[in-house]
C-alpha cells in the first residue's frame, strides 16, 4: 500500500497535433489525422510519418541539440509553467530528471553519418556525440534546468516513456527528491528508421490516403504512422504540491511493468504480460478490474498489437466494459514519448471530463471486437480510475492508473 500520493501537477506537449497541450488536445478531441507524405522519407518503401510542426518560435540555443531534445526542451517550458515553477522557486539538488526514449539521438547519428560517407570525416559535427548518446535528453534537460538531483534516462522501446514516470514515481516515493520532471521523446522518423519498420512490415502502406493510414482496432488496420514529439510531466508528493499552493491535475495511484519473454518484436498473443501489468497496476491502487472507467490504449494499428490488447480488455474488464481510445490514430506513433503523451492525454481527459475518440477506427474485426472503443465524437464521462497502456518491442508493458484529485 502506498504511504505517499503523488500527484501530476503539470504537463507539457510537442506532438504531431501541435506545439503545447491544448494544440495537442484538440487535435486529437477532432480526430484529426497529422500523417502526410514526408519528402524526407522519398525512395522509401513508404513515405507517411507525423511531424511535428515548426514552432512559432524557436530558441536559438536548441540548435546544437537532437531534434528529439530540441522538442523535450520545449515541453519542458511548458510543464513548469503549468506546475507553477517556472521561476524556478525549488532546491535544485531536490529535482530528479527522468526522461524516457527508445533511439536517443538517431536523427542526429544518421545525419552525421551520413555526411562521413558521403564528405569525409571533416565534415562531421563536434556536436554529435553530445546530442546523440542515449542519456543526453536527459543531461541537456538536467543542465537547461540546473537541477542536480537524480537524472536518468530509460529505455523500453515504446514504452519508455511510461516507465521514465515509474522510475520518477519510485524516487519520490524513496525520498530522493521533491519534484521529478518526468516524461518521454522521440524523433525516429528518419530514412533508417522508417526503411527498417517497413521491411518488418510495421508500417500502414495507405499511402494513397495518408489521413486515414494509423487505425487503432479498425478491421482495414495495416500496421502503424511513424510519429515524433515529446511530453513531460511534473509529479510531486501531494503534500509537497499543496504545500507550495499547487494544484494537482490528477493522482498517479499505481502502476504494473512486466516482461512478455515471448519474441523480440511481437506481443504474447493472449496478452499474458500485459494483463499482468494491468493486474500490478490496480493491485498498487488498492482497485479492481470493476473500478476501471477508461482506457487508454497502447493501440498502434498494427494487426498483432491490437488483436492482444484487445484480447486482453475483452477478458479482464468482460463485467464492466470501460471506454477505449488510442490517441494514435491522430498523432501516430511517437515511439518512446508514446507512453508519456498518453499518460498526459489521460490526465487531460480525467480533469475534463470527455473522452477523446479513436481517429480512424470504423468497425472491429474478429480479433478487436467486444471493447468499447470511442469513436466519431467525443464522449462526456466524468472519470474515477483510468489506464494508460503501453508495449514495446523486447516485450516491455507498462500500465499507468491515474485517479481525479
Amino acid at each position: 500500500m502506498r504511504t505517499e500520493e503523488i500527484a501530476v501537477t503539470g504537463i507539457g506537449l510537442v506532438t504531431p497535433g501541435g506545439i503545447g497541450t491544448e494544440a495537442t488536445w484538440e487535435a486529437v478531441c477532432a480526430g484529426r489525422s497529422a500523417a502526410r507524405p514526408d519528402p524526407t522519407l522519398q525512395g522509401l518503401p513508404v513515405t507517411l510519418s507525423c511531424r511535428v510542426p515548426p514552432p512559432e518560435k524557436r530558441p536559438g540555443r536548441l540548435w546544437r541539440h537532437d531534434r528529439g531534445t530540441r522538442f523535450l526542451l520545449l515541453a519542458a517550458e511548458e510543464a513548469l509553467a503549468s506546475a507553477g515553477l517556472a521561476g524556478r522557486h525549488w532546491d535544485p539538488a531536490r529535482v530528479a530528471v527522468v526522461v524516457g526514449t527508445a533511439a536517443g539521438g538517431i536523427d542526429t547519428l544518421e545525419t552525421q553519418h551520413r555526411k562521413l560517407l558521403t564528405a569525409g570525416h571533416t565534415t562531421v559535427s563536434p556536436m554529435t556525440l553530445p546530442a546523440f548518446l542515449p542519456n543526453m535528453a536527459a543531461g541537456h534537460l538536467a543542465l537547461e534546468l540546473g537541477v542536480r538531483g537524480p537524472s536518468l534516462q530509460t529505455s523500453t522501446a515504446c514504452a519508455s516513456g511510461a516507465t521514465a514516470l515509474i522510475t520518477a514515481c519510485l524516487l519520490l516515493q524513496a525520498g530522493a527528491c521533491d519534484i521529478a520532471v518526468a516524461g518521454g521523446t522521440d524523433a525516429m522518423a528518419t530514412p533508417l528508421c522508417a526503411a527498417a519498420f517497413a521491411k518488418m512490415g510495421a508500417l500502414s502502406r495507405r499511402e494513397h490516403d495518408p489521413g486515414r493510414a494509423s487505425r487503432p482496432f479498425d478491421k482495414e488496420r495495416d500496421g502503424f504512422v511513424l510519429g515524433e514529439g515529446s511530453a513531460l510531466l511534473v509529479l510531486e508528493r501531494r503534500r509537497h504540491a499543496e504545500a507550495r499552493g499547487a494544484g494537482p491535475l490528477a493522482l498517479l495511484v499505481g502502476h504494473g511493468s512486466t516482461s512478455d519473454a515471448h519474441h523480440p518484436t511481437a506481443p504474447h498473443p493472449g496478452g499474458a504480460g500485459l494483463r499482468a501489468a494491468i493486474e500490478g497496476a490496480l493491485a498498487d491502487a488498492g482497485a479492481h478490474a470493476d473500478d476501471v472507467d477508461h482506457i487508454n490504449a497502447h493501440g498502434t494499428s498494427t494487426p498483432l498489437n491490437d488483436r492482444a490488447e484487445a484480447s486482453v480488455i475483452r477478458d479482464l474488464f468482460a463485467t464492466r466494459h470501460p471506454p477505449v481510445t488510442s490517441a494514435k490514430g491522430a498523432l501516430g506513433h511517437t515511439m518512446g514519448a508514446a507512453g508519456a503523451i498518453e499518460a498526459a492525454l489521460t490526465v487531460l481527459t480525467i480533469a475534463r471530463g470527455v473522452i477523446p475518440p479513436t481517429a480512424n477506427f470504423e468497425a472491429p474485426d474478429d480479433t478487436t471486437a467486444g471493447i468499447d472503443v470511442v469513436t466519431g465524437a467525443l464522449r462526456n464521462q466524468r472519470l474515477g480510475l483510468a489506464l494508460s497502456h503501453s508495449l514495446g518491442f523486447g516485450g516491455h508493458n507498462t500500465v499507468l492508473a491515474l485517479t481525479p484529485v
